[in-house]
């Protein structure tokens, strides 16, 4: 008599393993004994308590201590300028507890006459950890338990963007293993809040995912409240749902993000509305911020007696190109043989943005390494691009060491190393995009595609067929090759 399968193991796919599919990964483990075998069959098997997410749990702790112990010089002897720099321990945690009254009792946004350079959500995350702080007063011990328990968040938060990462295509979940082992989440995640955002942004991305439009708009509307990028993502709702002509997609998802960030910004504008304004004041008048394209031309020209750029013509010209890759990014999405999936434009708009920006701060690069997980899961270029990003991530301290005290010129690098550092992070981000956009072009380069799936991240999107296609004389594929994302997916 033929055994049967309960009915819930028929629901099960074979999960995609990294060491099978991805080339580079498959080499790398002939030191272990090589990929893992064709006869096991992971997703459908029972792991016993190493399910993946479990796994992926504990590499983001392990990812997160490793991370803790980097910062370990500043925990041990204060985070003080220069040494700060050179033991690339520098985090905003400190300064902005110092410096922005945290430590004495201001709240931002609430205390009235507080000023606070960030988003409103932001600033309410960095007035409510401080009141878990036992004691008064801006003392060493008060500093270094500020930035204990902001790391202790963040690695919290960190581990919900990996698990909504993994279940955002539960039939690719390794693909959050990117996430998990980012050596640029090692490196940046503590430096400012920014993982708060990136963790919002994952799950308002799984739950659009799973077609419950209006609380992944929430989601967005809060990560926007907390940093504005997430707010990008609505661009690539909006290409899509105009190609495929599910318009109600984008004005709910839209709806509910801007409803989210209204009632997080509209009671603090009325109670508070100079430090409400000042972020926004502040954007707009800052210079160039340091690792930008437009501070890297700066030192250039002052370096050649060239004339540098002011503020406001960085603004606008940082605003042309941001819109004009938009528009190029829309033509693509609009004029491709087969619709994008969500991912790869999310990627591209917030890429662009980076790459065009006045300001690139370090841990920006945390903004991408999800999305890129999602749009483009290819271990090497991955890992090429972060090794780029970590260099850089050298010679800004290096460079700032310099800068701002003068420190040793032993543990300085001049100006043009630095400017190839800013130059060599934006080559190795445009590589990314390029690649992106060649899957988008030719979808039988995207190893998502080639599991005979339409859109697993795209929610309404995924399965539909055309309602709008700019002819650019190039045929459009057939949706017969692919199939709807099933919810074992």
């Amino acid at each position: 008599m033929q055994e049967t399968k309960p009915p819930e193991h028929r629901k099960r796919v074979r999960l995609v393993i990294p060491s099978r599919s991805d080339p580079f990964l498959r080499n790398l483990t002939e030191v272990v004994g090589g990929p893992l075998g064709n006869r096991t069959a992971p997703g459908i098997v029972s792991p016993g308590f190493f399910t993946v997410e479990r796994v992926l749990v504990i590499l983001t702790v392990l990812a997160a201590l490793t991370g803790i112990l980097l910062k370990n010089f500043c925990r041990t002897h204060g985070w003080e300028t220069p040494g700060q720099f050179y033991a690339t321990c520098y985090s905003d945690f400190p300064e902005l507890f110092r410096n922005r009254g945290l430590g004495d009792g201001v709240f931002p946004f609430i205390t009235q006459g507080s000023l606070f350079e960030y988003p409103v959500l932001m600033g309410f995350i960095a007035g409510a950890t401080a009141l878990l702080v036992p004691g008064t007063g801006t003392g060493e011990p008060r500093i270094l338990g500020y930035f204990d328990v902001n790391a202790t968040l963040i690695a919290a938060v960190w581990i919900i963007a990996v698990l909504a990462t993994a279940r955002t295509n539960r039939r690719r979940s390794w693909d959050a293993a990117m996430v998990a082992l980012a050596p640029g989440i090692v490196l940046a995640g503590v430096i400012n809040w920014d993982m708060w955002a990136v963790c919002l942004l994952a799950l308002g991305m799984y739950f659009f995912a799973r077609n419950k439009l209006v609380l992944a708009g929430i989601l967005i509307g809060l990560g926007t409240a907390t940093k504005l990028y997430p707010l990008l993502i609505l661009g690539a709702v909006l290409l899509l749902a105009l190609r495929s002509g599910r318009i109600r997609a984008f004005l709910v998802t839209a709806g509910a993000a801007a409803g989210a960030w209204l009632v997080v910004n509209v009671p603090v504008a009325a109670a508070n509305p100079d430090g409400w304004k000042y972020f926004y004041q502040f954007t707009q008048e800052r210079p160039a911020g340091y690792s930008s394209p437009w501070f890297a031309y700066n030192l250039l020209a002052g370096r050649l007696g060239w004339n540098p750029l002011e503020a406001g013509a960085i603004n606008s010209l940082a605003m042309d190109l941001f819109l004009l890759a938009c528009i190029l990014i829309g033509v693509l999405a609009l004029s491709a043989p087969r619709r994008p999936r969500i991912a790869q434009l999310a990627f591209l708009i917030v890429a662009a943005f980076i790459l065009t920006n006045k300001v690139y701060s370090p841990q920006f690069v945390l903004w991408l390494i999800p999305l890129i997980a999602l749009a483009r899961p290819r271990w090497r270029d991955f890992l090429i691009w972060q090794a780029i990003e970590a260099l850089h991530w050298g010679a800004i301290w290096m460079y700032l060491g310099q800068a701002t005290s003068g420190g040793s010129t032993q543990h300085n690098i001049d100006m043009p190393y630095y400017v190839l550092a800013v130059l060599a992070h934006m080559l190795a981000t445009a590589y990314l995009m390029v690649r992106v956009v060649w899957d988008i072009w030719d979808p039988s380069y995207d190893v998502i595609r080639r599991d005979r799936v339409d859109d697993p991240h795209g929610g309404p999107f995924d399965g539909t067929p055309d309602w709008l296609r700019v002819d650019l004389s190039r045929p459009a594929a057939s949706l017969l090759p692919w199939r709807k994302a099933t919810a074992s997916d």
